[in-house]
């Protein structure tokens, strides 16, 4: 065990090497081992596939649940810090050089980097047995895609690979989410070929990480978001609803969204899950696991505090939950025109649970009462989506795909439709794109 904690501390520094991608990464740290030691060993790629989930599940999820739950309007930042007031107030208030967007920008490129180390140099290695070798370059495949799918959601173009020597490039995002589902499904395709190694389960991820069924899940969800209908459903049928992955945290590596929201009070949610009125539905259980009392009004608006999965710093993140893939099932039907019985038969799976779900979250709704239309239905799924993934750094994605009001109308339901692109990266990358203007 001691030494696979310090391997996951070379791993992690490895990953630390990249800044921002347009800079150039040859710094040296006369700490830090080499870095052919790192990616030229067993031992090395191991600690570094340990390392990208670690920093991924940390420092990843802080940036891309948090900081775009406040665009999306789940939650409020209350604390009087100028990048938390700046990230709350939106629009053209938000300016490039806001510490958050350079934070959620970074750390994408970091876990980028690091999936990219392993896929180019895992094989190479002799050492490596099969098992363990697809397990490898199919977390990789994970992590990258993830990295890539969070960036397309997040700016209107980004990079799809990194760079040591050149200055990146940057491609639409209906590319870049592209590439992540390319990832995903070169990540099932080996483990269909060869299974991983329960070395690989030992070692790497864990007993509460399925990868298989992980890579089945989002491949769902980004094939929903790019408008691939068909291949999200299929992904989603392949989704073994009994099984359960989770991010795990310790004192030592807290649950990121507790550490920032409960110790530091940079944020808090808000009431309904930022719903407006006509949305929310009184008596929804699940208000009450993602959040509790004592309630606050901040600035005119409602908040509570947060509780569910983040109530305690050793807290576990669900991966995704099962009843997300149930609605990718019911909007999968719905936008390519299937069964409206098949779809709301889904939505009222997800709407009447009163028990049962492997991780709580359950919402003790009556039946869907209301017209059974492809349009009201569809208003159903985003509605069920607010409050069942809640947090999970998805809402800013569905009010754009649901066609929800946006800045600048007065009603808006998020405060920017994506962010401008940080400033250190434009002044260290000249193919930096021009910035939207909200």
């Amino acid at each position: 065990m001691k030494n696979i904690l310090q391997n996951l501390k070379i791993g992690v520094l490895s990953g630390m090497l990249l800044l921002i991608s347009g800079c150039e990464l040859d710094l040296t740290n006369p700490n830090a081992p080499d870095e052919e030691q790192v990616v030229e060993t067993r031992e090395g790629l191991i600690a570094l596939s340990v390392g990208v989930r670690q920093f991924y599940s940390t420092s990843g999820i802080e940036a891309a649940y948090l900081y775009r739950g406040v665009t999306g309007r789940e939650l409020k930042g209350v604390a009087t810090f100028t990048n938390v007031l700046e990230l709350e107030a939106g629009g053209t208030a938000l300016p490039s050089f806001n510490g958050n967007i350079l934070g959620i920008w970074s750390r994408m490129q970091r876990v980028m980097l690091m999936s990219e180390q392993i896929l180019e140099n895992a094989p190479n290695v002799p050492t490596i047995t099969d098992g363990m070798l697809s397990g490898m370059l199919a977390n990789a495949h994970l992590f990258k895609a993830i990295a890539l799918a969070t960036l397309a959601t997040t700016f209107e173009q980004a990079n799809t690979e990194t760079s040591r020597g050149e200055k990146v490039t940057f491609k639409p995002r209906e590319e870049v989410l592209a590439e992540a589902i390319s990832h995903l499904n070169q990540g099932i395709a080996i483990l269909d070929e060869t299974p991983v190694s329960t070395e690989f389960t030992r070692l790497v991820t864990g007993s509460s990480f399925d990868l298989k069924n992980i890579l089945y899940a989002y491949n769902a969800r980004y094939n929903l978001y790019a408008g691939n209908y068909e291949a999200a459903l299929a992904n989603a049928n392949l989704v073994d609803l009994e099984s359960t992955s989770e991010f795990v945290y310790s004192t030592v590596s807290p649950n990121p969204v507790y550490n920032t929201v409960a110790i530091l009070g940079y944020f808090r949610p808000r009431d309904n899950f930022g719903l407006p009125a006509e949305l929310f539905e009184e008596g929804d259980a699940r208000e009450d696991f993602y959040m509790s009392d004592p309630s606050a009004v901040v600035n005119g608006d409602p908040v509570r505090t947060l509780t569910g999965f983040f109530s305690e710093p050793t807290d576990p993140i669900p991966v995704y939950l099962p009843d997300e893939i149930k609605l990718i099932k019911a909007e999968a039907i719905l936008r390519s025109d299937g069964s409206l019985e098949e779809a709301l038969a889904l939505i009222n799976e997800v709407r009447t649970q009163t028990s049962g779900d492997p991780f709580g979250v359950n919402a003790a709704l009556p039946a869907y009462s209301g017209p059974v239309t492809r349009e009201a239905l569809l208003l159903e799924v985003y509605k069920q989506r607010s409050a069942e993934l809640f947090l999970t750094g998805q809402k800013w994605e569905d009010s754009r795909r649901f066609g929800r009001p946006g800045p600048p109308e007065s009603t808006a339901e998020r405060n920017r439709n994506f962010y401008p692109y940080p400033d250190q990266e434009r002044l260290n990358n000249p193919n930096t794109p021009p910035d939207p203007a909200i």
